[in-house]
């Protein structure tokens, strides 16, 4: 449990760990999430699967050096074989295979070129919801993906939490009026509607801003107004302290190829800029339990009453959220 926060900085849900283009057809890649190592691999089917990273024979780490056969991935060490249920499936010297050689298998999800793992205490919390597909996804009126990484010191409750601190979109991003929302809630989905106006060079832009929150680990932001845009954010727990945040951007095509090109640039620099803004303040600032809120706020209190489904209760100190 992080010390920075009263419940765990690895609360139940799915998570990005990897783009899908990053995981080559018989690939493997170590990873490093939730405070463990893990290993990634994509069989000869084209499936990507996740364990545990260290070999129970003698501890090899699977993704370094690790390779896939068929289906299977492979340790560098000894050339013991495991399949994506995370059983052993052959020893090269040995006819009978110990029972307790198993590796813990995550679920997988791959959607929208990314690949989600879901993360809870053990192989007993199965998912109860999937990862959505986007329909923009690939459609050639939006754009290509682009993207952009920050290593962040904070949690993903801090992050998410953003989204309903209406105020700080005056204070810290120029919003020259508190956005105007409403909430939507459902199992592990929070929808958040608003109305806001953002002094910018050119003067002062209205627009809306449709968020749909899936749990701890993804969000997307449709922005309509001047332009058409969505920014999908991916937020994976690397440990305690520090989240991989991930931007991946596309705006809907304007009938000029330069126009677009500049707007989407423009969307992506300024989201970048917003984003940045509010790290400063994450990385130092302090969790409170029960903080004191005024009118104006926003609907953090509703938030935090939702949050409390992604968290085992065995993580969460006393009236923590």
């Amino acid at each position: 449990m992080s010390s920075r926060f009263p419940f765990t900085a690895n609360p139940i849900g799915w998570f990005m760990v990897a783009l899908s283009d990053e995981l080559k057809p018989a690939g493997v890649m170590p990873l490093h999430y939730f405070g463990r190592e893990l290993v990634l691999f994509r069989g000869q089917d084209g499936v990507a699967r996740v364990l545990d990273a260290h070999c129970p024979h003698l501890g090899a780490h699977l993704g370094h050096g690790g390779c896939v056969v068929e289906n299977n991935i492979t340790c560098p060490f000894h050339g013991w074989r495991f399949d994506g249920s995370g059983s052993c499936v052959g020893i090269p010297y040995a006819k009978k295979i110990p029972p307790a050689a198993m590796l813990r298998r995550w679920s997988v999800c791959e959607r929208n070129g990314m690949i989600f793992v879901h993360n809870a205490p053990d192989e007993s919390y199965a998912p109860t919801w999937d990862i959505p597909t986007l329909a923009e996804h690939e459609s050639p009126a939006w754009t290509g993906y682009t993207r952009r990484r920050w290593r962040v010191r904070t949690n993903v409750h801090e992050i998410i939490e953003n989204a309903f601190d209406v105020a700080h979109f005056c204070s810290v991003h120029g919003a020259v009026r508190l956005p105007e929302s409403t909430v939507t809630m459902n199992g592990p989905l929070f929808q958040v509607r608003s109305q806001t106006a953002f002094d910018t060079p050119v003067g002062v832009l209205e627009g809306d801003i449709d968020i749909h929150i899936f749990g701890f680990g993804m969000f997307t932001a449709r922005y309509r107004g001047l332009l058409e845009g969505i920014i999908l954010a991916t937020l994976t727990p690397i440990d305690d302290e520090y989240v991989d945040v991930r931007l991946t951007f596309t705006i809907k095509r304007l009938p000029d190829e330069a126009a677009t090109a500049f707007v989407a640039q423009q969307f992506m620099e300024d989201a970048c800029r917003q984003l940045e803004q509010d790290i400063a303040v994450w990385e130092h600032k302090k969790f409170l339990a029960r903080p004191l809120l005024c009118e104006g706020d926003g609907p953090i209190g509703l938030f935090r009453k939702w949050a409390r489904q992604f968290y085992p209760v065995a993580t969460l100190r006393a009236r923590a959220i």
